[in-house]
């Protein structure tokens, strides 16, 4: 490979980067298998390229490549994926960290109304299932198309599709449980949320979890409101030391928490994406990596 090929290789790849990223993270369900599922896929683009022969699209070609890296990467894991609060169709770009474009299936999920209740039944999908569901229903390809990417034929793919299709509408939940609250509510949530982390009050901080609230942190995930608030009053540097700065992180309300340092600086510690509903809040995902902060262009050192 040439220089020129590989300048030309890492402006593709930059190119369809944040895309790729939501897509292996619906398929996975998890934020942070997410991140090196793209790595893998940009590895294995890398090694291809050379044979890239322009047949389909970069954009088609990457998908597949990164549909099959998803694929390979849970069953070698021999279980199925953690249900992300990230794992949904119809926002092929929430992923552009404090935007969301105009894309077609973001608009088409937002006049249907049914993003929230999109995610809480995309847990129920087999991987297969959320990757033809997302290739047919979300990036509109063609079945034959879907068959190729997945080395299957097109009258499986129909089939898959159909199970797929069935099963999110048997597990879809009542529209009074997925409910996002109203402007006013919304905002008193997010306040006493820092009010709460920046004072280390842990029990108002249960207060405002439900009681089957999850927390997804880079390893592990805590289950139950009781379990998350010891977690943070016990085991999170962060909690009641931090500042905390309000942003937007795919496409759900954020904060950037910075953590002091031994030097007494505020540092970068994570990015916190929280789903809110009328009950509580639902779900914290914790992003702790610096690459959240440069992709919200944020600072790693608050001042």
């Amino acid at each position: 490979m040439t220089p020129q090929d590989r300048t030309d290789f890492a402006a593709l790849i930059d190119e369809h980067r944040q895309e790729l990223l939501v897509h292996c993270r619906r398929i996975l369900g998890s934020a942070h298998e997410a991140e090196d599922l793209v790595q893998e896929t940009y590895l294995r683009a890398w090694r291809a390229y050379d044979g890239f022969q322009g047949r389909s699209s970069v954009q088609s070609w990457l998908y597949r490549i990164a549909t099959n890296a998803c694929l390979n990467s849970i069953e070698s894991r021999g279980r199925r994926p953690l249900p992300a609060e990230t794992a949904e169709p119809g926002r092929a770009a929430e992923v552009v960290f404090g935007a969301v474009p105009a894309d077609p299936a973001v608009v088409t999920e937002t006049r249907a109304g049914v993003r929230l209740a999109v995610a809480a039944t995309w847990r129920h999908l087999t991987p297969k299932q959320r990757a033809v569901l997302i290739l047919r229903d979300v990036l509109n390809w063609p079945a034959a198309e879907v068959a190729v990417a997945l080395g299957t034929t097109s009258a499986a793919v129909h089939s898959t599709l159909l199970r797929a299709r069935a099963r999110m509408s048997e597990a879809a939940p009542e529209p009074d449980e997925i409910a996002e609250p109203h402007d006013a509510c919304r905002r008193d949530l997010l306040d006493r949320y820092v009010s709460a982390f920046e004072n280390a009050d842990a029990p108002a901080l249960t207060r405002l979890l439900t009681e089957d609230a999850v927390c997804e942190l880079t390893s592990s995930k805590l289950t139950g409101r009781e379990a998350i608030s010891r977690f943070l009053a016990n085991e999170c540097p962060a909690f009641g030391t931090c500042r905390m700065v309000p942003t937007t992180y795919a496409g759900r309300p954020a904060f950037a928490t910075y953590a002091p340092g031994p030097d007494g600086r505020y540092r970068a510690y994570s990015v916190e994406t929280l789903t809110l509903t009328p009950a509580g809040i639902t779900r914290i995902v914790s992003h702790q990596n610096t690459d959240a902060f440069r992709a919200l262009g944020l600072p790693l050192i608050h001042r």
